[in-house]
């Protein structure tokens, strides 16, 4: 059986300064888009059956430049790995969301709806399109590893599924930009193999 091999996309300015940043499509930073290109010798020798990403150009980008969309690989842009949809509080700090609602918590006070285009997710209902993910992706892994280019909050989530853990408990996984984790199992039972590498390890 495979690896799911897991990457957060590189800096964006919303993620540099601590903005939700959920379904607004915006573009790498500069040190986002060279953070992202030195993910790529972590995964050169990886022989990928399958990559997704999110249709975020965030996500799409990254898995370019870490070298995830060359040797003949098509990366499948799969909605279900959008980010958390942070409803009203797209585009807010937490800084700013407790000055409103001092002790607020995401994993456990969650969102307040917003416009149309940002109605807001539960915990559970990102959990339930990483349950989706994980469903489609586990016959994959039968023919060798798969990467998954998405979010911090989402993957924090579709990790705490892989594990068979309650969504919010997604809440325990610190994730970077840029980063590489790995998701196996051990005697047949889901494991953490390696979390939030580094460009630089």
């Amino acid at each position: 059986m495979g690896d799911l091999i897991l990457l957060r996309h590189g800096q964006t300015e919303w993620s540099r300064t601590g903005k939700h940043t959920g379904r607004t499509d915006i573009p790498l930073t500069a040190d986002g888009e060279a953070a992202a290109a030195a993910v790529a010798p972590l995964l050169a020798d990886r022989a990928f059956a399958a990559v997704f990403t999110s249709p975020a150009q965030r996500a799409v980008r990254t898995a370019e430049l870490a070298g995830l969309a060359s040797n003949g690989r098509s990366p499948k842009q799969d909605p279900d790995l959008w980010e958390w949809d942070y409803g009203g509080y797209e585009g807010v700090t937490t800084p700013d969301i407790q000055a409103g609602r001092p002790g607020w918590y995401l994993w456990r006070d969650g969102v307040i709806p917003g416009d149309a285009d940002h109605p807001g997710e539960t915990a559970d209902e990102v959990g339930a399109r990483a349950d989706r993910v994980l469903s489609r992706v586990r016959g994959i892994l039968d023919e060798g590893d798969v990467a998954l280019v998405a979010h911090g909050h989402y993957l924090r989530v579709l990790t705490a599924r892989w594990l068979g853990l309650p969504a919010a408990d997604g809440k325990l996984f610190k994730l970077d930009t840029s980063t590489v984790s790995t998701l196996g199992t051990e005697h047949g039972e889901p494991v953490i193999a390696r979390w939030n590498v580094p460009p630089a390890a």
